[in-house]
């Protein structure tokens, strides 16, 4: 079993062990990690910002880069999910920039990139994009930005890396975690065979309570 893995289900065991032995309410799944959303958040929601990403509106051509599912579940502490959160994330291009004003990339920018969208969980707090697998650019390891907004609970800024990079050891937003936390923001990037995808990523977030 991985070590990152064996280690959240220990936490996790820990933590139904407590309950079970005090029958006190207890927090069952630890909080997905905060970290910050960094510099190149939209200044203001492009015109097109659905699921996505891979195709833009009026462009004939896909994305550059390994197309990718990220999908997962949007729950409370408890394991209940969340129906219409709000699930935002962007990234940098197969190029490394990022579309924004303040980055660096000028006509460099892959067009046919989104670099945004947003969604809403479902019923069973299950969401899903279509992006790509992300990339390494200057001074970090590849990543993908993600926040999820639910009502009556606090916004949650978060990371996604690829499960396993070495480069993550050496990023200094990554490093700034301990182990449990750096296992909980990672995720396996599984090849798949599909006309639409080459990669399939899940991504559970527990958001935690007001």
């Amino acid at each position: 079993m991985n070590p990152n893995r064996r280690r959240c289900l220990q936490a996790g065991l820990g933590s139904l062990a407590l309950y079970a032995a005090t029958g006190a309410p207890a927090l069952l799944l630890l909080p997905t990690p905060h970290q910050t959303r960094g510099p190149f958040y939209p200044r203001t929601v492009p015109a097109d910002h659905d699921h996505d990403l891979v195709r833009v509106a009026g462009r004939g051509d896909a994305a550059l880069g390994e197309i990718t599912h990220l999908h997962g579940r949007v729950s409370d502490p408890s394991g209940q999910p969340l129906n219409g959160a709000q699930v935002e994330i962007w990234q940098c291009d197969a190029r490394g920039y990022y579309h924004h004003v303040h980055d660096r990339a000028g006509d460099a920018r892959d067009t046919s990139f989104q670099g945004y969208g947003r969604t809403r969980s479902d019923a069973g707090g299950g969401y899903h994009f279509r992006t790509i697998k992300p990339v390494a650019y200057p001074g970090r390891t590849p990543h993908i930005h993600l926040q999820v907004s639910a009502p009556g609970r606090p916004q949650l800024s978060t990371q996604v890396y690829v499960r396993g990079l070495q480069s993550n050891t050496r990023d200094f937003l990554f490093a700034r975690l301990d182990g449990g936390a750096q296992a909980r923001v990672q995720a396996d990037f599984e090849p798949v065979d599909a006309a639409d995808a080459m990669w399939s990523a899940r991504f559970d977030v527990i958001v935690p309570a007001a």
